[in-house]
């Protein structure tokens, strides 16, 4: 933990990294009790998330339920203002 300061590595905070640190056991007894997320946490930053784009027939269709939910949402908060009048 640099600087001891409890913010762990890359500061997300304590017992992210490999448990060497005061708090996974103290001063390079923490091996294995720690909780092991820490290598896990710098690797997915460095990837990049590509997110699939649809395609625009997949548009069209995710749009057209979009809508026809929408609609009968409408259609059954008409009837329950009906039924509160």
């Amino acid at each position: 933990m640099p600087g001891q300061d409890r913010t762990g590595p890359l500061g997300q905070g304590p017992l992210t990294g490999k448990g060497l640190g005061l708090c996974g056991g103290g001063l390079g007894k923490g091996f294995g009790r720690g909780r092991g997320f820490g290598w896990r946490a710098r690797v997915t930053q460095a990837m990049p998330i590509q997110q699939a784009q649809p395609t625009e027939k997949q548009e069209k269709q995710f749009l057209g339920q979009e809508l026809d939910a929408l609609k009968e949402e409408m259609k059954e908060i008409e009837k329950r203002l009906k039924e509160l009048k």
